[in-house]
C-alpha cells in the first residue's frame, strides 16, 4: 500500500531507514505501547524495527516477563481489513498527515481514513455539542457549519447524534471530517450509516483504531483529542455541565486551540457548559462570521488553495470563500452585528416572510439564517408558523 511516507526523524537523532506499514503497526499495536510510548521508543531507537527488537528487554527491565510484541500476522490482518474497508493508512511520517495534529502531545501514530485525506488539513474548524440538542441548537449547528463551509473552512465533528450530525449534514457540500471512536468501517450511531457514506464521498472519515473495532467508552475521550487537535478552533453549541463536549474543549485549550461557544438560556441545562466556557474566557460567538473574524484577528483566516479537491467535491469554492470572508469580516457596514441591525430594521410586530427578508438583505442565505437564529436566541425576534418572522 503506497502511503507516501517520509522517514521518521527527531532532533538529535539520525534518520532511520524507511519503516514499512507492518513494522509501524506492530509497534503501536503492541501491548502497553500507546502513542506517547510509541514516539519515545522511536526517538530512542531510531526506527520501528529497532524499537520492536528492544521491547522485550525493556519490558523485562520493567518487571514484565515473557513479553512479546504484536505478531506480524495481527498487523498484516489489520492492513488487509483496511483494504477490504476501502480505507487508507496515513502514518505520522506521511506528508498527508495533518501538521496541526502532529504537533499535539500523544499524536496518533497512524490514522485510517476513508475519503480524501487532504480535507484533514484544509482550514478545519470543529463544530461540536450536545447529542440531545434542542431545535434551536440544531438550527444553530446547521447555520454555523454551512456558514463556515462558505468561508472556506472544513467542518470537523464526531459523527454523534445531535449537533455533530447537523453540522456534518450542513457542511457536506463544502467538505467535512468525521472523527470516529471505533473503526472507520463501524458506523456509530447506526442511523448515520447513510451520512457516513456521504462523508466518505465528499469529505473524509478518520480513526486511529483498527478497522472493525467496535467503539467502547474508553475510545471516545481519545477520539475527542483528535477532533480538537485537527482544528484551528473548536466551536461549542450546547453542552451540559459534565459532558464529552467539554472534554474536547479542555483538550483544545491544552493544545493551544481557540475555544468558542454559543451562549444559551441560563435555565437550559444543555447550555450550562457553553455558558461556563464563556464565563471562563471562551470567545462568545453567534455566527460563522464571528468565528471567521476571530480567526482573522489571529492571522488564521481561511485561505483558498490552488490544490483544492476537484470541483465535484467543493463547487465554486474559491470565489464563494473570498466573497464570504469579505462579507463577514471586511464588510463596510460592520460585520455580523450590523447584519443583525439590518434584519431588525426590516421587521415589525407584524409577520414578515423569512425568504423575502433574506432576498431583501442581499447576503448569503447561510449568513442571514445564522444572524436570524442569533436574534431568536437573544429573544429579539420571534419565529412564527409558515416561515414568518416578527419583532418580539
Amino acid at each position: 500500500m503506497d502511503t507516501g511516507h517520509i522517514p521518521f526523524g527527531t532532533p538529535g537523532t539520525p534518520l532511520a531507514a524507511k519503516d514499512d506499514d507492518l513494522g509501524i503497526l506492530r509497534l503501536i499495536r503492541s501491548r502497553r505501547v500507546g502513542p506517547a510510548t510509541f514516539h519515545r521508543l522511536l526517538a530512542e531507537h531510531g526506527s520501528a524495527a529497532a524499537a520492536l527488537e528492544a521491547l522485550p528487554a525493556i519490558a523485562a527491565a520493567a518487571g514484565v516477563k515473557d513479553y512479546q510484541a504484536c505478531p506480524e500476522g495481527v498487523a498484516a490482518a489489520e492492513l488487509a481489513a483496511g483494504r477490504k474497508a476501502g480505507a487508507r493508512l496515513v502514518r505520522c511520517d506521511s506528508p498527508l498527515y495533518p501538521d496541526a495534529l502532529r504537533q499535539i502531545d500523544g499524536a496518533p501514530p497512524v490514522l485510517w481514513v476513508r475519503g480524501d485525506p487532504h480535507w484533514l488539513s484544509r482550514d478545519p474548524v470543529a463544530v461540536i455539542g450536545a447529542r440531545n440538542a434542542s431545535s434551536l441548537g440544531l438550527r444553530m449547528a446547521r447555520g454555523m457549519a454551512a456558514g463556515l463551509g462558505e468561508c472556506g473552512c472544513t467542518v470537523v465533528a464526531g459523527l454523534a447524534r445531535g449537533v455533530d450530525t447537523a453540522a456534518h449534514n450542513a457542511s457536506l457540500p463544502t467538505g467535512t471530517v468525521a472523527v470516529m471512536a471505533g473503526g472507520v468501517d463501524v458506523i456509530y450511531p447506526a442511523e448515520n450509516v447513510v451520512l457516513a457514506a456521504q462523508i466518505a464521498e465528499k469529505g473524509v472519515l478518520v480513526s486511529e483504531q483498527p478497522p472493525g473495532t467496535e467503539p467502547a467508552a474508553r475510545h471516545f475521550p481519545t477520539r475527542n483529542r483528535i477532533i480538537s487537535g485537527l482544528s484551528r478552533a473548536v466551536v461549542v453549541i450546547e453542552a451540559a455541565h459534565r459532558s464529552g463536549t467539554l472534554i474536547t474543549a479542555r483538550n483544545a485549550l491544552d493544545q493551544g486551540r481557540e475555544v468558542m461557544a454559543v451562549p444559551g438560556h441560563p435555565m437550559d441545562a444543555r447550555a450550562a457548559g457553553c455558558n461556563l466556557l464563556i464565563r471562563d474566557g471562551a470567545l462568545l460567538v453567534r455566527s460563522a462570521g464571528d468565528v471567521v473574524a476571530a480567526l482573522a484577528e489571529r492571522g488564521e483566516a481561511p485561505v483558498t488553495r490552488s490544490d483544492d479537491p476537484a470541483p465535484r467535491n467543493r463547487p465554486g469554492t474559491a470565489p464563494r470563500a473570498n466573497d464570504a470572508i469579505r462579507t463577514t469580516v471586511n464588510r463596510d457596514a460592520g460585520g455580523p452585528a450590523q447584519l443583525e441591525a439590518r434584519i431588525l430594521s426590516r421587521l415589525t410586530p407584524s409577520p414578515t416572510e423569512e425568504n423575502d427578508l433574506i432576498r431583501d438583505l442581499g447576503v448569503p442565505a447561510s449568513s442571514a439564517s445564522a444572524a436570524i437564529l442569533s436574534l431568536e436566541l437573544q429573544g429579539r425576534l420571534t419565529r412564527l408558523a409558515g416561515g414568518r418572522l416578527a419583532l418580539s
